[in-house]
């Protein structure tokens, strides 16, 4: 079978899959997306003035007249706000200069790439990085899953997200050739990119991501004198052209995840800015009704993103946010499910990361901004706590948030200037569950375990979500220790992208080298491990829960994890159980983080930082514990760590394995410095009852599970 017939057949079997995963109205739904797509059709912003505009006597000079002295309609970027955000922020006013001074030079970075130079004149559908140009045919005839090369990074080009620090740098600097960059940069673009036409169109999330960052920049170029009536009309004719996409492809179904409230945003930005559209009242109706419905489905109750991926909870609000803050420039009342959504969403990840914890990272990330404002190559949690803060003067985003030129512009706009934070520490350093998004997050002084309890990610197909049921991360002094892996590679790497969901990689366990969840595609999952939370303890420090994704194996087994880690007891111990049939092989899996080395001791390893102990990990099973440790794999690529995408680097992935018939138990001791060395390590199962003993210097412990009572974990010295 030749190149182009495996193409064929594996793009079939992801469709069959993709099927699978779909209910009759979807299937429905999307046989009529297909049909439309074939017919002939002329957009919006190809019509007469009399039909974009709703007059007949319509003309574009009074428009652009209207649009530079902001009438009818918010200012974000304007010069007088500039003024007065360098004079409070100076360096990260030079900063950005500093990146629009980059995009002048032609050269830009994205993901874990290194720089590209993009030449002149730019070709927006080069990928200088693998030296792929994209074809200039119907965006839907584009097959961007089984293409040469990686279509995020076109795709990333394609935002324009830079056309507002260009923006940005003449306000702050009144240097001409910023101002004339972005113009030349949108003629081009307009040039290349009919509508419809390229990968640059291929699905309405993007043309909504990219119309947020035109219509934001134009507005700050609004007083230019290079701006002309006809730049003004080709620039505002695309917008309504891509508001139009945004509405008539929308995300529905199974897809409606980010990418709906993307479009949503792209098509209320559109509409908010640029009300002399004749469909703009319509579309902000429309928009603003369904990004209220998506804020209250895809922010959860207890404030976890219902993607169970936080960049992507990161991103989803900075999306709403955008609209709300227009919204509130114009003296609207904002709809109370967004501001409720961005303020849960600040209240449980500024619980998470606490004073000094690291950033969680289950989950995909692809580094998304809704609206890039400042340089920074990406939105931490603190920096967008720092923008939430600004907007929504939430007490929790105030007191763990960083201050970014981002949320100086929001400040700027609300008229509210930066404030001491006022919310006691104590708050943050309790242990604490969220329901709804399964994570627990268990405190000591100096230490951070979550525990993930949660779904496997939202919707049929969980597209960001990792297979990483019951996992268990340990972070120490601010630092991570135990961790995620992270998201490594979308479409440039598969064989990365594959392991790095992939259950093995991450802190559980692994039943004969299975994934807990079943993958379809590299966004896709056919079938769901589901969590059962049978107790959570926060004063005892307590987690038992199980859940049923190797249901599916020819001998059917269930994994059940406890932890037991009371707040002020330094040693934090693991115990996991597979109960059902036949013989089968159990590993639990450690990922290290990249700066840490690894020394194997009896009964497990030694981890160090620069030559000091960090923790020593130590592991016993019934009916014996295999120790094994692995380290920049280039076969299996196990032992890798990922912070940005499309780029990883080695890192220690640790544990032990046991192999036999059911049931099989192991125990996993995770001791901190002041504490190591730790001995005699032993588990054993008697009927209901799991015993795990140990020594620590001249002390012998002892834990106790009774298997049969929920959360029914004793531990004590002997």
């Amino acid at each position: 079978m030749n190149g182009r017939s495996t193409t064929r057949v594996q793009r079939l079997e992801w469709y069959l899959r993709r099927l699978h995963a779909m209910t009759p109205g979807e299937v429905g739904w999307r046989a009529g997306r297909l049909v439309e797509q074939r017919l002939p059709r002329r957009s919006l912003g190809a019509a007469s003035r009399a039909r974009l505009l709703g007059r007949a006597n319509a003309g574009w000079e009074p428009v652009l007249h209207d649009f530079r002295n902001g009438v009818g309609r918010p200012v974000l970027l304007d010069r007088s706000r500039a003024r007065e955000i360098a004079g409070r922020h100076p360096d990260q006013v030079a900063a950005l200069v500093e990146a629009a001074d980059r995009i002048r030079a032609g050269v830009v970075t994205y993901f874990g790439h290194p720089g590209a130079r993009l030449g002149w004149p730019i070709d927006w559908n080069h990928d200088p990085v693998s030296d792929v140009r994209w074809p200039l045919v119907d965006a839907a005839r584009i097959d961007h899953r089984t293409a040469a090369a990686d279509p995020k990074w076109i795709w990333e080009l394609n935002r324009l997200q830079h056309l507002p620090w260009l923006a940005e740098a003449w306000l702050f600097t009144g240097r001409d050739e910023f101002a004339e960059l972005a113009l030349v940069h949108l003629d081009s673009w307009l040039d290349q990119n009919r509508v419809g036409q390229g990968i640059a169109w291929r699905g309405a999330f993007e043309a909504g991501v990219r119309a947020v960052s035109v219509a934001v920049a134009l507005q700050g170029l609004r007083d230019f004198d290079r701006l002309t009536d006809a730049r003004f009309e080709r620039v505002v004719r695309m917008l309504a052209s891509s508001a139009e996409l945004c509405w008539r492809h929308r995300s529905r179904y199974s897809s409606a995840n980010n990418h709906l409230v993307g479009e949503l945003a792209g098509l209320a930005t559109v509409a908010i800015l640029f009300p002399e559209l004749a469909p703009s009242p319509r579309w902000e109706r429309q928009a603003v009704h369904g990004l209220a419905d998506e804020a209250s489905r895809q922010i959860l109750p207890d404030g976890a993103g219902a993607e169970q991926a936080v960049g992507y909870q990161v991103f989803t609000v900075e999306l709403l946010m955008v609209v709300a803050v227009l919204l509130s420039a114009r003296g609207d009342v904002i709809p109370a499910p967004l501001t409720a959504a961005i303020d849960r969403s600040a209240d449980y990840l500024a619980a998470v990361v606490g004073d000094t914890d690291p950033d969680p990272r289950y989950g995909d990330d692809d580094e998304g901004f809704a609206l890039r404002l400042g340089p920074e190559p990406r939105r931490t949690v603190r920096d967008h706590l720092g923008l939430v803060a600004a907007f929504t003067d939430n007490a929790r985003a105030r007191e763990a948030g960083t201050s970014t030129l981002a949320a100086g512009w929001v400040r700027a706009v609300r008229g509210t200037v930066e404030a001491s934070p006022d919310v006691p520490a104590a708050r943050r350093e309790s242990g604490f569950v969220a329901p709804q998004g399964g994570l627990v997050v268990l405190r000591s002084p100096g230490r951070r375990i979550t525990v993930d309890v949660g779904p496997l990610g939202y919707l049929a197909i969980a597209a960001h979500g990792h297979a990483d049921a019951l996992a268990v991360t340990v972070s120490l002094d601010g630092h991570d220790v135990v961790g995620q892996p992270g998201a490594a590679s979308y479409y440039g790497h598969p064989e990365w992208r594959s392991v790095h969901r992939s259950t093995r990689a991450h802190p559980t366990v692994t039943v004969d080298g299975q994934s807990s969840s079943v993958p379809g595609g590299p966004f896709l999952w056919t079938r769901h491990a589901r969590v059962r939370v049978r107790s959570v303890d926060l004063d005892r420090g307590i987690v038992d829960a199980e859940h049923d994704g190797y249901q599916r194996l020819a001998a059917p087994v269930t994994h059940r994890r406890w932890l037991s880690a009371p707040r002020g007891e330094p040693v934090v111990l693991v115990i996991d159980e597979v109960t059902g049939a036949g013989v089968h092989e159990m590993r639990t899996s450690w990922p290290l983080h990249p700066d840490l080395d690894v020394e194997r001791v009896p009964q497990g390893h030694l981890v160090t930082r620069n030559g000091t102990t960090v923790l020593q990990i130590l592991a016993a099973a019934v009916p014996g514990a295999t120790l094994d440790e692995v380290r920049g794999d280039e076969e299996t690529h196990l032992g890798w760590w990922s912070d940005r995408l499309e780029s990883r680097v080695p890192s220690w992935l640790v544990g032990g394995s046991t192999r036999g018939a059911t049931p099989l138990v192991a125990a996993t001791l995770l001791c901190p410095p002041g504490h190591v060395p730790v001995d005699e390590f032993t588990v054993a199962r008697r009927s209901d009852l799991i015993t795990v003993a140990w020594r620590c210097g001249a002390e012998r412990w002892e834990a106790v599970v009774d298997r049969s009572r929920p959360g029914a974990v004793t531990r004590r010295t002997r």
